[in-house]
């Protein structure tokens, strides 16, 4: 599938309009997107009629994009702006011009019927504001994002190996553990060679 230039140039200026923060005019747009003005003109208008921007006229007019659009989803502008969303000419009404013999029994039909509605599923699941996610003002843009890493817990870690880290003294010595000789001595009460203990 392939969208009009229509379309295109309808996305192209609702993007340009959300990364500006004044008003612009369509010669703007026209020159930052090498694309013809006279095309342009009618694209604007119809983003007005349909309330995507706001057109200001006179001396420092321009136009700008309206703040409900932010929320509309590229579904929502796409179907808006194309003429014809049919893949074949079957999805069309029926006619004596437009008549397939294979209607009624065509699989095909309903696997494209199918892949358009996914197409569109996936165009409705995206606002223009999620497409201009990035194009915020520098100060709002100025803390550093936090990696996945810093959001990862921590291991924990055991007292001795922070102090270690620290530098700082750990306390006392562990106690070293009994030898075989203090064992056998504390459990038969004689040492090793037979002799008691008192």
């Amino acid at each position: 599938m392939r969208l009009t230039l229509k379309t295109d140039y309808a996305l192209r200026t609702l993007l340009f309009l959300g990364q500006q923060q004044s008003l612009v005019s369509i010669a703007q747009i026209a020159q930052a997107h090498a694309i013809s003005e006279h095309h342009l003109i009618k694209v604007v208008h119809a983003l007005g009629r349909l309330g995507f921007v706001d057109t200001l006229r006179g001396k420092g007019g321009g136009i700008r994009l309206a703040p409900a659009a932010l929320q509309a989803t590229v579904g929502q502008i796409v179907r808006a702006m194309e003429d014809d969303l049919n893949l074949v000419a079957c999805f069309g009404p029926q006619s004596e011009d437009n008549r397939c013999l294979l209607t009624g029994s065509c699989r095909l039909q309903g696997v494209l019927h199918s892949a358009l509605q996914a197409f569109m599923a996936e165009l409705d699941g995206h606002t223009l504001a999620d497409l201009l996610g990035a194009a915020v003002p520098a100060k709002a843009n100025s803390t550093q994002p936090i990696s996945i890493n810093r959001l990862r817990p921590a291991a924990p870690v055991a007292a001795g190996d922070h102090a270690r880290q620290q530098g700082k003294p750990i306390g006392p010595a562990p106690t070293p553990a009994p030898s075989r000789r203090q064992l056998q001595k504390s459990d038969t009460g004689q040492a090793p060679n037979g002799e008691h203990t008192p």
